[in-house]
């Protein structure tokens, strides 16, 4: 084989390389994006009560999750974590005598990629207004991420890093997704929209991951055709 064989061989190997790269940046940056603990429903009206259901896909750096404690904000008339064979339930209260914060600790730990949720029956204060934010701290077999950044004034909330899940107050759509009397209608209706955000956050990473890869064959077939003249030259 003559040195500009080696040499052009080389480039192409390089380049497919360079491209495979790329193609899996392109395929995890949206992944990254969408790490978030979510809460569903999202909206409740003041004085309702409804099922909230805090969802996960990820762990702490692909670490197993194995606690959730999240942060009861002020605005909550009561709280009652929802009992589930996945998760110990330790319920810490203030001076009040209200719940303060609860840890839904994990029988087993949960693997990074597997939806893991926490749920509570939660009714609001009769004069809850804005928005709640439920500050989470989400303990790994390896580390712990603190979901705890609220948006301030005039800043969009999907710009942040770690932002804490927030319930929404006075909107209409509580009335239809989870404001009621019937617990187990509204726990039916959280899981629903938990597994419809999901499909959602995953669509994109797919359809962005699938685009680096097209683009990813389009350079090696460009790199064999330079191969090619090289041999004819």
């Amino acid at each position: 084989m003559s040195s500009t064989t080696r040499n052009t061989s080389r480039v192409i190997r390089r380049g497919a390389l360079g491209t495979a790269i790329a193609a899996g940046l392109v395929l995890a940056a949206p992944l990254a994006a969408h790490a978030h603990v979510g809460v569903s429903p999202d909206a409740v009206e003041p004085g309702g009560s409804s099922v909230l259901a805090f969802s996960f896909t990820h762990g702490c750096d692909n670490s197993p999750t194995t606690a959730l404690r999240i942060t009861m904000p002020d605005g909550l008339a009561s709280v009652s974590p929802t009992v589930d064979a996945l998760w110990d339930i330790d319920v810490e209260r203030g001076d009040d005598g209200l719940v303060s914060a609860v840890t839904y600790t994990a029988t087993a730990p949960i693997a990074s990629g597997l939806q893991g949720t926490a749920r509570m029956a939660v009714q609001l204060a009769e004069n809850a207004v804005g928005t709640l934010a439920f500050p989470v701290e989400q303990q790994c077999e390896t580390g712990s991420h603190a979901w705890t950044e609220i948006a301030e004034d005039g800043t969009d909330p999907h710009d942040l890093d770690s932002p804490a899940p927030v319930l929404t107050i006075g909107s209409e759509t509580a009335d239809a997704a989870g404001s009621a009397h019937g617990h187990q209608d509204t726990d039916a209706t959280a899981e629903a929209s938990a597994d419809d955000s999901d499909a959602a956050a995953t669509a994109l990473p797919v359809a962005l991951g699938s685009a680096g890869l097209t683009a990813g064959v389009i350079a090696l077939i460009v790199s064999i055709g330079a191969y090619r003249r090289s041999l004819r030259s």
